[in-house]
């Protein structure tokens, strides 16, 4: 194309950030890595890294996902198992202003997977932990008091993860996602205490019984039964084929 001149546009980078949810001790926790350089060095970020001129943006978001944490992307249309994660595009952010280096405009995505071992830090981060969203979209504020998480996530991070969090909350109503967030067999009360911790809310436990097990579709009893809860042996379900839940699952008002 004779006529186009690269030169005339400026120069941007793309990235990928992941917002790596998991349940953790009945809580809602992402992943957050410390980075080990500038800018911003020595702040909890999410993970994520910049799109390889050879790969496309699920391609990198597939890599980073492996790199930090050993998971592969799972298709969103079906249950996860083994080492797989739900892994789907969030939304992109490009204020000018996000990033001191350069322009640099970041395609987030959103993996979700059962409750994950200790994290390890790869690439250039010097630490990685799981951390309570709650904790994390308080940092900075008066909520907030230990050194290690009083300052807000680098970047715009913290926005991402709002963002990201309440797309879980939303979809896990409409959706048969909550259970991403599951073994591949699990109880009733396992589901429950997911949408207890995505929602940050308590549950009647004889009315969630009857909403999930009413759900055309969303469980299917697995044929076996575990005391892994304590008490009298629960019955064990997996995944449906159902990706839409209906009637949906509301969240209670708070």
């Amino acid at each position: 194309m004779p006529s186009y001149d690269p030169s005339t546009f400026p120069p941007f980078a793309v990235t990928v950030d992941l917002v790596v949810l998991t349940v953790r001790r009945h809580a809602l926790c992402a992943l957050v890595v410390r980075r080990g350089e500038s800018p911003f060095q020595g702040r909890w970020a999410l993970p994520g890294g910049f799109v390889r001129a050879d790969e496309d943006l699920s391609a990198a978001a597939a890599r980073e996902l492996v790199e930090e944490t050993g998971l592969c992307a799972h298709d969103p249309a079906a249950p996860v198992a083994g080492n797989g994660a739900h892994l789907e595009q969030l939304a992109t952010y490009g204020a000018p202003s996000r990033d001191p280096r350069m322009r640099v405009v970041s395609v987030a995505h959103l993996a979700l997977s059962p409750d994950l071992p200790a994290p390890r830090a790869g690439g250039d981060a010097n630490g990685a932990r799981w951390a309570p969203v709650d904790d994390l979209l308080a940092a900075g504020s008066d909520t907030v008091g230990d050194e290690e998480s009083s300052a807000p996530l680098a970047f715009d991070h913290a926005r991402i993860l709002a963002d990201g969090v309440e797309r879980a909350r939303s979809k896990i109503e409409y959706s048969s996602l909550a259970t991403a967030f599951c073994p591949p067999e699990f109880t009733v009360g396992e589901l429950r205490r997911v949408y207890e911790a995505v929602w940050g809310v308590v549950l009647d436990p004889r009315n969630f019984h009857r909403k999930v097990t009413g759900t055309p579709g969303f469980l299917v009893p697995s044929g076996g039964t575990t005391t892994r809860q304590g008490g009298r042996p629960a019955q064990l379900f997996r995944a449906g084929s159902a990706t839409v839940l209906n009637p949906p699952m509301l969240r209670p008002e708070v």
